[in-house]
């Protein structure tokens, strides 16, 4: 069982930047792939970004390609999520989610992640 939690949140306005963290319980963590999703009012959760256990390998939506960057630092069992430029589009709850299938590499569906975050508000004023 690993819980996780997420932090940095907040208001911005556009073009300004947040830096989210997502804190883990457990060292197994270590071992997963971890991914942020996002989930805005009335619509369904997104892929945003994924990164692989060993923090070599990356993997961004599109949208966020060139804006965001996911990072990790497994000595202190957290993954963060950059965000500059934000869009007032980028307004969502952001997720931290677990995966543990590791083995098949980088996924971005959200059903392929076991373990998920409380989530933290992020909100971009235009």
């Amino acid at each position: 069982q690993v819980q996780l939690v997420e932090s940095g949140g907040g208001l911005v306005q556009a073009g300004g930047s947040l830096r989210l963290s997502c804190a883990a319980s457990a060292r197994t963590f270590t071992r997963y792939n971890i991914g942020w999703f996002r989930q805005a009012p009335g619509k369904g959760r997104e892929f945003v970004a994924t990164i692989s256990w060993t923090g070599g390998t990356t993997y961004y939506a599109d949208s966020v390609k060139g804006r965001f960057t996911i990072s990790r630092d497994n000595a202190k069992n957290t993954v963060y999520l950059q965000m500059n430029s934000l869009k007032p589009e980028d307004t969502a709850v952001y997720y931290c989610a677990a995966d543990t299938g590791a083995g098949y590499g980088l996924r971005k569906g959200a059903s392929e992640y076991e373990y998920w975050g409380q989530g933290t508000q992020v909100t971009v004023s235009s």
